[in-house]
């Protein structure tokens, strides 16, 4: 998986293992009972946002989900941002603010090398990046700020829906003169949810806290008796686009979770088949 760390023998290029991960970032697809791998082993999640048709605090707070889950620490570009005006940039700062509470917001233009550096001091040396977002959002573009040189193809947005054409067809780790490595990942159309309710609680801090006075514990927030978190959302104390994406990502934390306990039976059925064939999975 890109990310993964191998140890060489010194005398050949003869990869000798592949080292433990400390974390690994995975999603859900749609259709499918097993988590799709992104990446491992990454430090920093550079979640870049697009100021046109690409702008989505929902999405980014799916973003947040997964970067919780893997224990990974998140900062949010928001490129473009020479589409913006002032007030509009400063209205789009709000509300992702307002979606990741206490996460670095950055906005971001490829017309301006002090953005990148501001950028690149939020990952350390030595450490991992990742760069996620929809296609077209100037992942690769960023990159090539990074970088200093064109070295990544880049292409224009459809002028009608602002979407990219997946410039980025394949995952590899880039090292970068900051004496960081960053890993370019093709653009996402979907961001399923893998992700435990524990992650999703995490990033909706404010939601669940109010959320624990629902009740009932398996509370939908859309009318059930008791429920403390739309009548907030209808009042105006709390954002309801906000408190409508934190059920619904719980949902699909409960079904990731399902999901996951069938993944995990089929995998040992797997390894019990094996080894009554003969194969020892210790080895």
């Amino acid at each position: 998986m890109t990310g993964d760390w191998a140890l060489l023998r010194a005398d050949a290029d003869v990869i000798c293992g592949i080292l433990p991960r400390r974390t690994q970032l995975l999603r859900a697809v749609e259709g499918r009972t097993e988590p799709q791998p992104l990446a491992a082993n990454i430090d920093v999640m550079l979640i870049v946002t697009g100021l046109d048709g690409d702008f989505s605090p929902r999405r980014i707070e799916r973003y947040l989900v997964l970067a919780a889950e893997s224990g990974i620490d998140p900062v949010v570009i928001l490129s473009k941002s020479d589409l913006c005006d002032a007030r509009r940039l400063e209205q789009a700062i709000g509300q992702v603010r307002e979606a990741a509470p206490g996460v670095p917001v950055i906005p971001w233009s490829a017309f301006s090398g002090q953005d990148a550096a501001v950028i690149a001091g939020c990952v350390q040396k030595g450490l991992t990046a990742a760069v996620a977002g929809s296609s077209g959002a100037g992942k690769s573009t960023l990159i090539n700020r990074l970088l200093g040189e064109e070295r990544l193809l880049t292409r224009e947005v459809r002028a009608d829906d602002s979407r990219g054409r997946h410039t980025t067809t394949r995952r590899e780790l880039i090292a970068l003169p900051q004496g960081w490595v960053i890993a370019d990942l093709p653009g996402l159309r979907s961001v399923g949810v893998w992700a435990s309710a524990g992650a999703v609680a995490s990033v909706f801090s404010d939601v669940s806290e109010l959320a624990q006075g629902c009740r009932y514990r398996d509370c939908a927030h859309s009318g059930e008796p008791g429920c403390v978190v739309r009548p907030a959302a209808e009042a105006g104390a709390l954002s309801e686009a906000r408190a409508g994406n934190f059920g619904r990502l719980s949902r699909e934390a409960g079904s990731s979770k399902e999901a996951k306990k069938r993944w995990e039976k089929t995998i040992a059925r797997a390894i019990r088949n094996r080894t009554k064939m003969g194969f020892d999975p210790k080895r």
